[in-house]
This record gives C-alpha cells, structure tokens and sequence, in this order.
C-alpha cells in the first residue's frame, strides 16, 4: 500500500466540532472523513480525474476513491442548483 502524507492541519474548533459530528453521522473518523471532503472537492473540480482515482486504486488507495455521487456517503450537491 502506497504511504500516505502527514501534515498538520491548524482548524477553527467550531469547524472541527462540525466535521467531528459530521464523521460520526457518516461511521468514518475525522481525517478519513476530511480526506473523503477533499478527494470530493478535487473531482468534483475536475483536478482529479479518472486516470488519477486508478493509479490510486492500483497502488492500494483506500475506498474513498471509489465512491461514486449515487453511493451512500457520498455527497449530494443538489443544493447548490437552487
């Protein structure tokens, strides 16, 4: 499996109570819920494609890749069309 990269995170403890809940609605651990909000985001954006979400995928990345918008867990950016 492929090292991940540590760094430290400075965050507002309002934001962090708000992640931490949002965790545990979702059974996931504050930074793997982190890393899932951010993998989100860099599709979602196109900075991350499909070539990308593979090699991960090859080198034993973990579930969060896999997750697809109609996967339970997965977020519904239905909210931002209105």
């Amino acid at each position: 499996m492929a090292q991940k990269k540590s760094f430290l995170l400075r965050i507002n403890p309002k934001l962090y109570e708000v992640l931490e809940k949002w965790a545990a609605d979702e059974f996931r651990s504050v930074n793997a819920h982190i890393e899932f909000l951010l993998h989100d985001a860099a599709v979602r954006s196109g900075r991350l494609g499909n070539k990308d979400i593979k090699a991960s995928q090859e080198t034993g990345g973990n579930d969060i890749e896999q997750l697809s918008p109609e996967e339970p867990g997965a977020i519904n950016d239905n909210t931002s069309k209105m």
